[in-house]
């Protein structure tokens, strides 16, 4: 155990992060799969070690809360007895699914192994920030867009790898289209010059003449080399005391211009700004406003290659107690599951069932309490713990979010995505989402398209969460246009609006 990690950084096994509900560790199977009596144990162990609760994360991580230094210790020793082989260094994320998925446009196996084999030869991963990471899509069923990546790999077809940097699928910034080899030594030089800005850096911190050297290199086969001082980026892309014309230059060089064919890189976006962007903004295109939610393509059965399914389990807000969860197991084993993965949104693919094993196995987790179908509305809500169980919770966050489900259900508009943070920090989800609730001294803080730590359009006592949150329903429900989505709606209501909407009774 080498110490707490800060906040922000990846609270790995061998170096747990300080919570509000004590500390948290994070693992990724190496083997992307856990039999169901070895995640049964490791239920047991988070138990016995931690708060009982185990969490699958929007990025597909297990998550284990409530240890205290000396319990972190004895979870890992566990978890290394029951044979769990974790993943280290800088993740190269690729689809639960990856090699067995008919609907893969490209098999992201081999490229996202080149990957990281050529940052263990260079040993780029002792240079890199912890956060720092690598999503490989083969745009298989269960979609990656919604994963933030510094480097992300998406199959354009068999043979041809689109990159793009800093974002997710809607914010990532287009860099060009790679053959399978070029993909992966362009990501290494991207890698290379992120490293070159210490171990702070991210690619949105790398200004466009650099991602501009990478698309040159490639073009002429020349060597790309990072330098060792960045110039400074000013707001709009342009180096700061120099001519006019370099971010212009840049997307020219880059493919980019009225066609739309590629990104006009790094308005805004390169001037050193924290995760998310600086100031809040309202999201208006629904793949933003999807990003708070579970993917629901990952809910139900799952066709693979040949005769093969997978049966897709969501956890209601990402948790579960581990008592629970090892119950599921034990339905899973005697369902003749031979392996469970845990996958991005939240959720848990169960391996090795036939179709009728499948059906029983649904209506077992359906009665303890997980989601089986992707029409329930917990899947486009994220809430963290919140109080009392963490420290910093103003209101019960993930009790709010449970009501909301319970009392709005169906009503709830599909094209909102509604985040409830037990504090300004966000940690179920950092990144904007259509509405916000948030505890903080007041009570309970409405934010709308933006974050936890986003500037209140309104606001009600923490008891009253819910119970607004009905009454907003109500209001999209009268107001919105045929036209228009859930974000758009309250942006043009304005705060006024909706803190009359919150005041009625």
């Amino acid at each position: 155990m080498t110490g707490f990690s800060r906040r922000g950084a990846c609270p790995a096994l061998s170096a747990p992060m300080s919570t509000g509900d004590g500390l948290l560790v994070r693992l990724n199977p190496l083997a992307g799969e856990i039999a169901p009596n070895v995640l049964i144990g490791l239920c047991e162990s988070a138990a016995r070690h931690g708060n009982g609760i185990v969490e699958v994360t929007a990025r597909g991580s297990i998550q284990i809360r409530g240890l205290t230094s000396e319990s972190a210790c004895l979870l890992a020793e566990e978890v290394d007895a029951l044979g769990i082989a974790v993943r280290t260094g800088v993740p190269v994320d690729i689809g639960p699914l990856a090699g067995m998925d008919p609907a893969e446009v490209a098999d992201p196996k081999p490229v996202a192994a080149a990957i990281r084999t050529a940052i263990a030869e260079v040993d780029l991963g002792t240079r890199l920030g912890p956060k720092v990471s690598v999503v490989v899509d083969g745009r298989g069923q269960i979609g990656l867009g919604n994963i933030i990546g510094d480097v992300r790999l998406v199959a354009k077809d068999a043979e041809l790898w689109r990159l793009s940097v800093a974002g997710d699928e809607s914010s990532a910034r287009l860099v060009g289209e790679f053959d399978p080899d070029a993909a992966c030594a362009a990501t290494l030089d991207i890698l290379r010059a992120i490293a070159a800005l210490g171990r702070q850096g991210r690619a949105r911190d790398l200004g466009p003449e650099i991602i501009r050297a990478v698309v040159e290199a490639y073009e002429t086969s020349r060597s790309f080399t990072p330098p060792s001082v960045l110039p400074d980026i000013s707001p709009t892309g342009r180096k700061i005391g120099s001519s006019a014309g370099s971010a212009d230059h840049a997307a020219s060089s880059m493919g980019g211009g009225g066609d739309g064919s590629l990104i006009s890189p790094f308005a805004g976006e390169m001037s050193g700004r924290t995760e998310g962007g600086g100031k809040d903004r309202y999201p208006t295109d629904s793949r933003t406003e999807h990003s708070a939610a579970t993917d629901s393509s990952a809910i139900g059965i799952l066709p693979l290659k040949g005769t093969q399914i997978a049966l897709g389990i969501a956890l209601p807000f990402g948790s579960i107690e581990a008592s629970t969860l090892s119950s599921f197991c034990q339905a899973a084993t005697a369902a003749g599951a031979t392996g469970i993965r845990p996958a991005p949104g939240r959720t848990l693919l169960v391996m090795g069932l036939d179709r009728f094993a499948a059906a029983t196995l649904t209506a077992t987790a359906k009665s303890l309490g997980l989601v089986t179908s992707p029409a329930d509305p917990r899947i486009r809500i994220a809430a963290c713990p919140g109080a009392p169980a963490c420290a910093s919770g103003m209101i019960a966050a993930r009790d709010v979010a449970a009501e909301i489900a319970h009392e709005i259900g169906e009503s709830l508009d599909p094209t909102l995505s509604l985040h409830v943070s037990g504090c300004a920090k966000g940690c179920a989800h950092p990144g904007p989402a259509t509405l916000t609730i948030v505890g903080d001294e007041k009570g309970a803080v409405f934010v709308v398209g933006g974050t936890a730590k986003g500037l209140p359009a309104a606001y009600t006592a923490g008891y009253e969460a819910a119970r607004g949150m009905g009454r907003l329903t109500k209001l999209l429900a009268q107001e919105r246009k045929s036209d228009e989505n859930a974000a758009a709606c309250l942006a043009r209501l304005g705060a006024k609006r909706l803190a009359q909407a919150l005041a009625q009774e």
